[in-house]
């Protein structure tokens, strides 16, 4: 249900690039909402609660519906929508669906592409219905990894000090302004490992789930004290968790 809903919601987003109209900032003036946000989130929540009813969503942009049974959703309309706002082709949409607390099921649809990446627990993940892994190992020092920085000056100024560590031990570092993306991209080897301080529940349920079904290592904010969403193979975690928070 949930890569159906997110391919129809892609769709819709996809219809919109080249032109999208900007409805209003949140967290700082950088921190932006648009109407296709708004639009793409209202047609996921239809179709989830008209496909099963009674349930709760959690989403970026609208309020939060409770249910009146155990299964909820977690629902990324736009992630990437800086990028979507100047028409750049890193833009996804992100379902996420749980039973209480965990997260069983995902779907993240890119919308460029036309690619969808999905998983359920125990069950391994798939882009386009076909298995995918994280790949053979390789050192850090001959690793890609994604990024993405805060909306928050002072939280950039702390994250350009982990890159000034980082870069000279990585192959290359890319800042692609998706997480679900980035979270995919290490589950079917497209990166090595990604990172990225302060994201939202919504930007990284679905892909969290992808990423660890696909063979990744793979740690949430939950288990931390910084707001750090981590990913990687799991043969360089160590060494690119030290670098980002060394005082661990």
């Amino acid at each position: 249900m949930a890569s159906e809903v997110a391919a129809q919601a892609a769709e819709l987003v996809r219809a919109s690039m080249g032109r999208a109209e900007l409805a209003g900032t949140k967290s700082t003036p950088t921190d932006v909402v648009t109407h296709t946000d708004i639009a793409s989130e209202r047609f996921i929540r239809h179709q989830l609660l008209e496909r099963c009813p009674g349930s709760s969503i959690v989403g970026e942009e609208l309020s939060d519906e409770v249910g009146g049974n155990t299964i909820g959703w977690i629902v990324d309309p736009i992630d990437g929508t800086v990028n979507f706002l100047y028409d750049l082709p890193v833009v996804s949409v992100s379902i996420a669906a749980r039973i209480g607390p965990t997260v069983v099921a995902g779907a993240v649809a890119d919308v460029i592409r036309g690619d969808t990446f999905a998983a359920a627990i125990g069950e391994g993940a798939t882009l386009n219905g076909h298995a995918i892994d994280v790949g053979l190992p390789a050192p850090l020092s001959q690793s890609l990894i994604g990024t993405g920085f805060s909306y928050d000056a002072d939280t950039r100024a702390e994250q350009a000090q982990i890159v000034s560590r980082l870069l000279p031990a990585s192959r290359d570092i890319r800042c692609m302004g998706s997480a679900a993306l980035n979270l995919c991209w290490v589950g079917c080897g497209r990166l090595d490992g990604y990172y990225e301080q302060g994201t939202k529940l919504y930007d990284y349920a679905a892909a969290a789930l992808i990423a660890v079904e696909a063979g990744a290592a793979v740690e949430l904010p939950p288990t931390n004290t910084i707001s750090l969403v981590i990913g990687s193979r799991p043969q360089i975690f160590a060494e690119l968790r030290a670098l980002i928070d060394p005082a661990r």
